[in-house]
């Protein structure tokens, strides 16, 4: 029985270090050009993740992340935005609408990727970790609508949420990409 005890220990303990060991990095994604964009390439860069639409009250949020992006994008820092139609149909477009309305009407040019879903049954695998404590080891933080951001360590893992209210430039934000 002890022995038993003992095997069964390890299991869970070996369940639970490969649990922890899924990161933000352990993810590949598509970008809005529908080329595979690897995670992992972003390693030791803090990342800002939005959920975005483009026919949504909370839009001119493009505006501030790009002016953020401008400021402290590069080797320390990189928002990526994930276009998804979760909320009253808000992001309708295709990839290929979607970048030309990012890039005409906000200039945008932090990485895009493809049009995802963020909660539901067809939720995209990162948006599951992202919002279930029980794979990130952080938070449960459900979407609750457009522009919701998530900020990632340099390590890849999830660090904090902030709501889709909450603008690109506020204090929490700043401090976390600065460290100060």
């Amino acid at each position: 029985m002890k022995t038993l005890l003992i095997a069964l220990s390890l299991l869970i303990s070996g369940a639970m270090a490969n649990a922890q060991k899924i990161n933000f990095y352990s993810f590949k994604t598509k970008t809005i050009d529908g080329k595979t964009f690897d995670l992992a390439s972003l390693k030791g860069k803090k990342v800002l993740v939005v959920n975005t639409a483009s026919k949504c009250g909370l839009t001119p949020q493009y505006k501030d992340l790009q002016e953020l992006y401008l400021k402290y994008g590069g080797d320390k820092f990189v928002i990526i935005g994930f276009p998804a139609n979760n909320f009253m149909s808000q992001e309708p477009g295709s990839n290929a609408e979607i970048k030309q309305f990012c890039t005409e009407k906000y200039d945008v040019t932090f990485p895009m990727m493809e049009k995802i879903s963020v909660k539901g049954d067809d939720i995209d695998p990162i948006y599951k970790w992202l919002t279930n404590k029980s794979q990130n080891g952080k938070m449960d933080a459900e979407v609750s609508w457009n522009f919701q951001k998530f900020m990632i360590d340099e390590q890849g893992n999830l660090v904090d949420m902030v709501p889709p209210k909450t603008k690109p430039n506020d204090e929490k934000i700043i401090k976390w990409i600065t460290g100060k």
